[in-house]
């Protein structure tokens, strides 16, 4: 197999979840193809070159330690990050206050003195007599502790930081199994070239283990035949290209995924499970530049008092390539009310613009480099945690990898490549490394 028609494995999408999808096949020996309809690989997680600004156009940080730097170094990957220390600041009232080492009981000591109690909650939910029942948000189980309106603030820009949702959007279930049994992404780095260059490296290991990645192309159908995927059709420099392929994993999310299959392809069941369940969260991010210094945190700076301004990220105090010389680069991003459904984009933008201001001296002067708002089919997870569908498909033989079909109570680039591990370990089992394609 040395032509550009035939493939163990077709990706479809080359954002967190595809690539390491992909990088894990090729690895192990499949003969891979990534297909990417834009040109540059990271999708919701990638880096725009704006003026000499490298600006994220989605996550920001990447988790260390974790799933993820796992994956890196089973494949053989660079990880160039750089972790900031402290990783996160709070402000709380005019202070940025460090609590590292001290953990939830440090922090909430400072807010309320029914922090005790809270902490005390936190502990029972390790157990699974002590988790709420599903329906109760987040927001409800802080309330039945504290109505501390600083506290209250904390864990929104919590949900919103780790989730993309409020807090009365986050079932109180995920968050406190979340923040007692998964990473909670407590160690994360910054990438010097952005977040692109993160997943760049993974598609580098693709094309180095004799896969291909192809970009500005797009797959236009898949070819079912009895059943299970066959191939597909891709367009490509203006041509129609047809590919053979063993097998399926599609990283451009279950809604998507329909239409590439052909709904007349897939019990209509099953469509009607993916449709009522596209219901994606959003996000508003002020990517800003300044030639003094805003803010102290080296890393991240969440607040307590704040309308929407979940957290803001400095950039330039670890990676000074990410601006031209003498410019410091920052982003700070919200979770608009509601986080899923329609929203007034302009009101929620100038909230978020309301909290720059006051939050941060000097950000009247500052340059905004760019407005994201991420929601609809670009979001910044196509689903609200907790309510994520099954990897599989009733196609014996396609697989949905990403943050729409997370593992329960994870998120961001972490859960891409929890998912990605699953179903990689899966085809393992039911297409051997060097099985006849048919």
């Amino acid at each position: 197999m040395t032509d550009n028609k035939t493939w163990d494995t077709l990706v479809i999408g080359a954002g967190a979840g595809g690539l390491f999808t992909a990088a894990r096949l090729s690895h192990l020996g499949y003969r891979t193809l990534v297909v990417e309809r834009l040109d540059k690989v990271g999708g919701r997680a990638s880096t725009d070159e704006i003026d000499g600004f490298k600006v994220n156009n989605g996550a920001i940080v990447i988790e260390t330690g974790g799933i993820t730097e796992e994956t890196f170094d089973e494949v053989g990957a660079k990880f160039d990050l750089r972790s900031p220390q402290p990783p996160i600041l709070y402000r709380i009232g005019d202070k940025d206050v460090d609590v590292t080492g001290g953990g939830w009981g440090f922090l909430l000591s400072k807010l309320t003195r029914q922090g005790a109690k809270l902490v005390s909650g936190l502990g029972a939910a390790r157990n699974d007599s002590g988790l709420p029942e599903d329906e109760l948000s987040t927001a409800d189980w802080v309330a039945k502790y504290t109505k501390n309106e600083s506290v209250h603030g904390i864990f929104r820009n919590m949900c919103g930081s780790v989730f993309a949702v409020g807090s009365e959007e986050l079932p109180a279930r995920v968050f406190l199994t979340y923040f007692t049994r998964k990473s909670a992404f407590k160690k994360f780095g910054f990438a010097p070239q952005g977040t692109i260059g993160i997943w760049q490296a993974l598609a580098d290991v693709v094309q180095s283990n004799g896969g291909q990645v192809w970009l500005s192309s797009e797959v236009t159908s898949l070819a079912v035949t009895d059943g299970k995927v066959t191939g597909a059709s891709i367009r490509r420099d203006d041509e129609l290209i047809d590919v053979t392929c063993g097998f399926a994993v599609s990283d451009i999310g279950p809604f998507a995924t329909l239409d590439v299959v052909g709904r007349d392809n897939l019990p209509a069941d099953y469509v009607e499970i993916v449709d009522k369940a596209n219901r994606p969260c959003a996000m508003i991010s002020v990517n800003f530049a300044s030639q003094e210094k805003l803010i102290k945190a080296p890393g991240m700076l969440s607040f307590a008092t704040t309308r929407r301004l979940c957290y803001v990220a400095n950039f330039s105090e670890l990676c000074p390539e990410m601006s031209p010389a003498g410019w410091n680069l920052y982003v700070g991003t919200s979770v608009p009310k509601p986080a899923v459904g329609d929203f007034d984009e302009v009101a929620e933008t100038e909230l978020l613009l309301q909290d720059l201001r006051d939050q941060i001296d000097g950000f009247d002067e500052a340059r905004i480099i760019s407005i994201n708002v991420t929601r609809d089919g670009w979001p910044p997870q196509r689903a609200v945690a907790g309510y994520d569908l099954p990897n599989t498909t009733p196609i014996a033989n396609l697989w949905n990898v990403g943050d729409a079909v997370k593992e329960y109570a994870n998120g961001g680039t972490t859960a891409c490549a929890e998912t990605a591990k699953i179903v990689v370990d899966r085809i393992r089992e039911v297409h051997p490394v060097g099985e006849p394609i048919g």
